[in-house]
């Protein structure tokens, strides 16, 4: 007789913890059209634990079969089934970016085609969607502008910024979508050193400033008929935290705060990941982009060694101690006391201590009403900005938005 299974796919993650919580990232935005589970179980499969290159590998392969695959469909007239490939390739090309060094060609190349992918999918959805580029100093900043519908009204209006590794198109998924569903203009924009502008400017890196593209965007958003500027809120993911509160701290214009989670110090955020202060560790701890090819892989694995590359590309600094003296610069501690709209703050509870120190001192110091939620293990959103829950924390964030403009 013939065996019979329930098929091949197994529910198998990865040891290494990075790659696990990536992993999680991207089965999380299945909620909203970003992966499925079956495609994001069988590449992780074939992904060698703590690999960045074959996890770049394997989801760059998904991507582009997602994409031709999409193609096929769309030539044939199915607008739908070709939408939702796209949405998912945009996503596998993100994730493969997410793991290519920044000074790698491909690392733009891989963008770049998460937003093309992105671009065709918004031909065939129900809500507007218009892209801008505006300028701010000597670089222009991309923009998403989405409308529920082509009837222009003074809606509320939910500006998206994310992080580090964020991208305009995974707030999409993650964030966008479901503040559309529920009525709400929504804008998804990047500032100076974010994935999104590093597409087209590697030499752009983060400023402590933020509040200034803050109000670049919020000059174009503010003429817009959709929009009702005493409804408009920021909302900020990851880094994001620290982009959005710094801003709210010096754009009255805000008038609602959405921060997940909160950093009111960016060097101290980052600084826990390492374990000590880098700014004040000896020079025989610090390393350049070029001695990191040098350094055995037993003392700093492949992983770790991407991640610090990019750090300091990123914040455009000589020196991984260069970078964390620069990151004392990100700090919005002395000026978080004038946020006076209306705030939520928002944690994990797995994230850890420093996030959860931070989280706490905003709701203290900020003269505005603060609402304060942490998420749990038991909701399935205990991790960082909430990936393998999205549509509980889009419930939690929107309710609460509701309330505070209806």
């Amino acid at each position: 007789m013939s065996e019979i299974k329930r098929g091949s796919t197994r529910v198998k993650g990865f040891s290494d913890e990075e790659m696990d919580f990536q992993l999680i990232r991207q089965m999380g935005s299945s909620s909203f059209m970003g992966a499925s589970v079956g495609e994001c179980l069988s590449v992780a499969g074939r992904i060698n634990e703590g690999d960045p290159k074959s996890w770049v590998e394997e989801f760059k392969k998904l991507a582009e079969w997602q994409e031709n695959d999409a193609r096929k469909r769309a030539h044939k007239g199915h607008t739908i089934s070709a939408r939702d490939q796209f949405l998912k390739a945009t996503n596998s090309y993100r994730a493969a970016e997410y793991y290519t060094s920044v000074l790698d060609p491909e690392h733009r190349e891989l963008g770049l085609k998460a937003r093309y992918c992105f671009g065709e999918a918004m031909q065939n959805l129900w809500h507007t969607f218009d892209e801008t580029m505006l300028t701010y100093k000597n670089i222009d900043l991309p923009v998403y502008f989405m409308s529920p519908g082509p009837d222009i009204s003074d809606r509320k209006t939910l500006m998206i910024v994310s992080g580090f590794d964020g991208t305009l198109e995974e707030e999409y998924l993650m964030r966008g979508f479901p503040a559309l569903e529920r009525g709400y203009n929504v804008v998804l924009f990047a500032g100076p050193g974010q994935m999104d502008v590093f597409r087209f400017y590697s030499g752009a890196r983060f400023e402590p400033d933020f509040e200034n593209p803050v109000n670049t965007v919020l000059n174009y958003v503010a003429d817009r008929p959709e929009v009702n500027s005493e409804k408009i809120a920021l909302m900020g993911i990851s880094f994001g935290g620290y982009f959005a509160t710094r801003a709210a701290a010096h754009v009255p214009e805000i008038k609602a705060l959405i921060a997940n989670s909160p950093i009111l110090r960016l060097h101290d955020y980052l600084s826990a990941f390492t374990g000590y202060d880098p700014a004040e560790a000896p020079d025989k701890m610090n390393f350049t982009i070029e001695d990191i090819p040098e350094i055995p892989d037993e003392e700093f694995p492949p992983e770790r060694k991407l991640a610090g590359e990019n750090l300091i590309a990123r914040f455009g600094e000589k020196s991984f101690k260069d970078t964390f003296v620069y990151l004392r610069e990100f700090s919005v501690e002395d000026a978080v006391e004038n946020i006076k709209c209306p705030s939520l703050a928002l944690v994990g509870e797995g994230e850890g201590g420093e996030p959860e120190k931070q989280w706490g001192e905003f709701a203290e110091k900020v003269k505005g009403p603060v609402t304060k939620y942490k998420f749990t293990a038991f909701e399935g959103a205990d991790s960082h900005c909430q990936l393998g829950n999205p549509p509980y924390a889009a419930a939690v964030a929107l309710d609460w938005l509701d309330e505070i403009f209806d």
